[in-house]
């Protein structure tokens, strides 16, 4: 039996007086892979980052293992916080700061880790993520895709148990892209990590999900399979993921 591992409950959100979300609902089990698709702007990397509350809801609730996040302060909150790794969409690396000290500046910051443990893991995941003789460049002298995968080094390097990916194929081309798939595909396997993506790419969707939802207008549109997503007779789902410009869904 699947174990619900975070559960978000009748969530709101407005931005000056704009609800983006507006009531959803999604529990997402232990383990499995999740990619939320949806149009530019539905919302999709503002209930990503309600995950881990760097945003705080309007209304409604996100638990996490039954532990309801919004009253989580200061050490309790900060555990809770470790136990997720996340990919910006932009990577969110620090230019001044090499390969190497990016992937290991959380462990660094968190001053639980000597020195030559830090190195230990940032040369580890460095090798997972395929950048083993990068660790003393910096991110102006690596491509885009590069710059993702130190990202996802860094989100991987304290071990965490869900990992969140905020579009992860941006701005890449479709090799690159191609290869950052495979690269989650790969982390979630051996790392058997929950991990929860949102994106509007849907090659990149239905290659790294075990499940979909679609956000449409604030709410869960669609929760299935990629088989059943693909074969679905929801002519607003069948209009995003074929991306044809007539039919219900109205680009703003």
């Amino acid at each position: 039996m699947d174990k619900t591992f975070i559960q978000i409950e009748n969530l709101y959100k407005s931005f000056n007086h704009m609800p983006v979300l507006n009531g959803v609902n999604l529990n997402i089990n232990k383990g499995e892979s999740i990619v939320i698709i949806g149009q530019s702007g539905c919302g999709k990397s503002v209930l990503l980052k309600h995950l881990i509350r760097l945003m705080e809801p309007d209304d409604g609730k996100v638990f996490i293992e039954g532990m309801n996040l919004s009253l989580l302060y200061g050490e309790q909150l900060v555990a809770t916080r470790r136990r997720f790794g996340m990919l910006f969409q932009s990577a969110a690396l620090f230019d001044s700061l090499t390969v190497a000290e990016n992937v290991g500046l959380g462990l660094k910051e968190s001053r639980r880790f000597e020195q030559s443990e830090i190195e230990r893991v940032v040369a580890e995941k460095l090798e997972m993520v395929g950048l083993s003789g990068s660790a003393e460049k910096y991110p102006a002298e690596l491509s885009g895709g590069m710059r993702k995968r130190v990202g996802l080094a860094r989100a991987i390097a304290n071990n965490p148990e869900v990992l969140l990916y905020d579009e992860p194929t941006t701005g890449l081309d479709p090799i690159t892209s191609d290869i950052i798939n495979d690269l989650i595909v790969d982390l979630n396997t051996k790392l058997k990590v929950t991990s929860v993506a949102v994106t509007h790419d849907m090659t990149s969707a239905f290659k790294i999900a075990n499940r979909i939802v679609m956000l449409y207008e604030g709410k869960i549109e669609i929760d299935g399979t990629p088989e059943e997503i693909k074969n679905t007779d929801n002519e607003v789902v069948r209009q995003f993921i074929t991306g044809r410009a007539h039919g219900p869904i109205q680009v703003r």
